[in-house]
């Protein structure tokens, strides 16, 4: 497992990725020979969720853009099949549109609509979000008693979107550390919660100590 300190820097690293543009959604990021794509053996998705919300993000993006052009900032993630969707779009038809047009999406369950009936936000605004998305992110990696990576954190004019499989103890700690997180003016949780014990079932176990053979 990676320490704590180098999951701090990787974090750090992918957040200055993203704000240059040299970040690609589809390619693994490469640090010291590691494949960031390995970080998918810690998601508390399975596998096969993990890749369906990959290919909805996509194909959802693709069929906004068919239907309406760039007259909106739609941002889509999707986590185990549930869409988040964040942005500004310039009425109230174009709002529903949107969510009609992602929830026909294959193997969408649900659709969160959080758009807003703005002008489309800046890109300072922009780059201000992914910061403050970081800092949670960071925040998240300091507490002791949390996974990190069970979480996807997301950020919209000021508004933090927190997504995952989270037990209610860890809904509530993480809740706390993004609203005490500067930039944060309102945390929107998005969670699947789920019982102590189908988190005990989701982590992997410890192997067995070996026998040793006594001489």
């Amino acid at each position: 497992m990676k320490s704590f300190a180098t999951q701090k820097i990787v974090t750090l690293l992918l957040v200055s990725a993203s704000l240059g543009g040299a970040l690609s959604a589809c390619a693994p990021l490469m640090i010291g020979g590691m494949v960031m794509g390995s970080l998918m053996a810690t998601d508390r998705r399975t596998s096969g969720a993990q890749v369906e919300d990959e290919g909805i993000e996509l194909r959802a993006a693709s069929r906004l853009r068919e239907n309406l052009g760039d007259r909106v900032h739609v941002n889509v993630t999707s986590y185990n099949r549930q869409v988040l969707l964040t942005g500004e779009v310039p009425s109230a038809q174009d709002k529903q549109l949107v969510e009609q047009v992602v929830g026909r999406v294959e193997n969408v369950r649900a659709v969160v609509n959080e758009l807003a009936v703005l002008g489309s936000s800046t890109l300072t605004q922009r780059s201000s979000d992914a910061l403050v998305t970081g800092k949670v992110k960071a925040g998240l990696l300091d507490a002791k008693d949390l996974f990190a990576n069970a979480f996807k954190v997301v950020t919209e004019r000021g508004t933090t979107y927190l997504m995952g499989r989270v037990t209610q103890r860890e809904a509530d700690r993480a809740t706390d550390i993004a609203r005490r997180t500067g930039g944060v003016q309102k945390v929107v949780r998005v969670l699947e919660i789920i019982s102590e014990d189908e988190l005990r079932n989701i982590l992997p176990q410890p192997a067995p100590e070996s026998t040793k053979t006594k001489l």
